[in-house]
């Protein structure tokens, strides 16, 4: 087996992407969108369509620049609007997955809405063929979001409009290097290396093409492919219709695990004891995230503070569902409510960007029931594109929810008023509790509050909505497995392979452990061997009745010939009987050993066949040669791995033959 790291990723946006090879079959996990650097482009101004097109032409990105004059500044300006591009963007995907071929991928499994978000840059390739593995749920949201998208990215285009060039203006050398030197480090890196992964928006029809691409699965669902591999999702608590996967073929039976929660208070909880499998790729990075300041000391290798684990499996059990995860989690919602509450007291406003849907239902659940215990009369919008189809979705979907959430869900279609983005350009402004924002829209106020997902820049994020008086309020929400959680999750699911993140193997001690780890980091192929040394085949009981069993000669072992129709299926082999018969008294297709020279010469000699032994001029002395001179010549040469007959005459052939058979075992 095969594996590639082809991105680590960031956070929950931007999900980890791997490529691997296991029983003939390329299988990619997740194709995700890049939104960190999408802040280095202006957002498109509400009152838009009283932009002069003189004004526009100033705008950065759109070729109006003095290079003599630029080039003679010696110090640069301070980062403000203006350094902004104001042009239509281009959206970052991962720049390793472009050195695959699209053709030779068989397969790719989505693990989660945020995993989906780039799969049209993939589908629209023409030489795509694989089959997408998606859970309803995400599935559906991913539709959602990349609409979303699509209704953003289009007021960009009516704005700035379309260039005729495949290379944007701004992407061209001479314009880069205007860049303020902060948005080129979140453009292209440190190094400035990272060019290649731009890529203009996909449109309707790619994202309604690549939908039919896609087979919906439930969790538990086993799905079939070309009769060798049987995949399976299984919920992974993060989010709703977010998963991990296992996938069983002949010769390997692998289980993946993404970002995933123990204890959800929004999804269905972590079915990580489905994951019982000979081989785990480990693929949630949340504990490397979190741990930034450590992975930073190169000092010596690093381990967890668990010197000791018990086997015990309702210790381990207890350990991996600690309640005290689901209680720091509902302390920041709660923190998040007080605030939106004090901020709507003082006369302000609060704006929630609209990221992980679990979470975000729980928010107009608890802020909706702290205004009403606040006597606070005011509207809560929930502005998207796809507001009504989200919050109508969300009812629908109980078999995807944690039972807390089943109980709750029928409150959220009742307390927000929904308007879509475009409406916005039109909106006033008016009083209002909390915005969620789905997406780059976002709307100033004079005095609030401004909650973010923690990671986010939001000096950058809030630069062109500045000035402004806003207390900015960031908030981790738990994301993945933490760390002091790895390796009793492994001791419980007790496989023979392990592959981990290279960084996370130095953060966890596993020489202890039973499992084999394999360490891996991003654009390095890792070769894992193959733990079995043969594969198993399910006869048919009627083929099997019919065996000829003969006694080998060397040792006590039965053997008989099989002849059938050999057939894979559900990741097995199956041998079944022909229709027609199989006569029993056949010679002997397949020998194995050596011929004794001596035995065969005796053996020759009785059919009235004579000859002797003659020493090879071979350099091996593991050959022999029997000359044969009556009753015509021939050469029965014996070497280490086959016998070769030189004879001219065919029933002199055919006796020699004979005799060998008589002194090898064969069937």
């Amino acid at each position: 087996m095969e594996f590639t790291c082809l991105s680590r990723g960031g956070c929950f946006y931007f999900p980890p992407c791997h490529m691997f090879e296991v029983c003939g079959f390329r299988i990619q996990f997740d194709c995700p969108m890049d939104f960190s650097a999408l802040p280095i482009f202006s957002p498109v101004p509400l009152d838009f369509y009283v932009i002069s097109d003189e004004e526009l032409s100033t705008h950065p990105g759109n070729g109006s620049f003095n290079l003599e004059n630029v080039s003679e500044e010696k110090i640069e300006k301070p980062l403000d609007v203006g350094s902004l591009i104001k042009a239509e963007p281009w959206y970052k995907i991962i720049n390793n997955l472009r050195l695959w071929n699209p053709s030779f991928t068989d397969i790719v499994l989505i693990s989660s809405p945020m995993g989906m978000l780039g799969l049209p840059f993939l589908t629209r390739e023409k030489d795509f063929s694989a089959k997408i593995y998606a859970t309803e749920a995400t599935a559906r949201l991913g539709k959602m979001m990349m609409d979303d998208l699509i209704a953003m990215h289009m007021e960009f285009k009516q704005f700035y409009g379309s260039e005729d060039d495949a290379t944007p203006q701004w992407m061209k050398q001479e314009e880069l290097e205007l860049l303020h030197h902060a948005l080129k480090e979140v453009a292209f890196g440190q190094d400035e290396a990272d060019l290649g992964g731009w890529m203009p928006m996909y449109c309707a029809a790619d994202v309604k093409d690549c939908m039919k691409k896609v087979e919906t699965v439930r969790y538990g669902e086993e799905a079939c492919y070309n009769g060798a591999l049987v995949i399976k999702a299984l919920s992974s608590g993060l989010e709703i219709g977010a998963c991990n996967w296992t996938i069983n073929g002949p010769k390997r039976n692998i289980a993946y695990i993404s970002s995933s929660i123990f204890s959800s208070s929004n999804a269905m909880n972590f079915d990580y004891l489905a994951l019982q499998e000979e081989t785990i790729i480990y693929s949630d990075f949340s504990s490397v995230e979190s741990m930034n300041d450590i992975l930073n000391d190169t000092s010596g290798p690093l381990t967890d503070n668990l010197t000791a684990l018990s086997s015990n499996e309702e210790t381990l059990a207890n350990l991996l569902s600690d309640p005290a995860e689901s209680v720091g989690e509902s302390e920041k919602l709660s923190f998040i409510c007080s605030c939106a509450v004090q901020s709507v007291e003082s006369g302000g406003s609060v704006l929630i960007p609209i990221n992980r849907l679990g979470v975000t239902l729980q928010l107009l659940e608890q802020i909706s029931a702290s205004l009403d215990y606040s006597n606070l009369k005011v509207p809560i919008y929930l502005i998207s594109s796809v507001a009504e189809e989200l919050l109508a979705f969300a009812n629908v979907i109980p078999e995807w929810l944690s039972k807390q959430r089943q109980q709750k869900n029928k409150l959220a279609r009742t307390m927000c008023c929904i308007l879509s983005s475009l409406e916005l350009t039109t909106w006033s402004g008016g009083p209002f509790a909390s915005t969620l924002v789905w997406g780059s829209q976002l709307v100033t106020c004079s005095r609030g509050t401004y909650n973010m997902q923690k990671g986010l820049d939001a000096e950058l994020a809030l630069l062109p909505f500045r000035p402004m008086s806003m207390k900015v309020l960031q908030c981790a929400f738990l994301s993945g497995i933490k760390l002091d959680k790895v390796r009793p999750l492994l001791k419980v699911l007790q496989p023979k392979v392990v592959m981990l993140p290279e960084n996370l193997s130095r953060l966890i001690n596993t020489n202890t452990e039973s499992f084999t780890v394999f360490s891996y980091s991003e654009g390095e192929t890792l070769r894992v061997p193959n733990l079995k040394d043969s594969l198993e085949l399910e006869i048919a009981p009627d083929l099997a009745m019919s065996f000829c069993w003969r006694k080998l000669q060397q040792g006590n072992i039965d053997i008989a010939r099989l002849k059938g129709e050999l057939s894979l299926n559900c990741g097995k082999f199956k041998l079944l009987a022909e229709n027609a018969h199989v006569a029993t008294d056949q010679r002997p297709l397949i020998h194995w050993g050596q011929p004794d020279l001596k035995k065969l010469l005796n053996v020759l000699s009785k059919m009235g066949i004579e000859g002797s032994l003659q020493q090879s001029d071979a350099e091996s002395s593991n050959v022999g040669v029997i000359r044969i001179h009556d009753p015509t010549e021939a050469v029965i040469e014996i070497q280490e791995s086959r016998t070769i007959i030189s004879v001219a005459d065919k029933k002199l052939s055919a006796r020699i033959f004979d005799a060998v058979d008589s002194v090898l075992d064969g069937v």
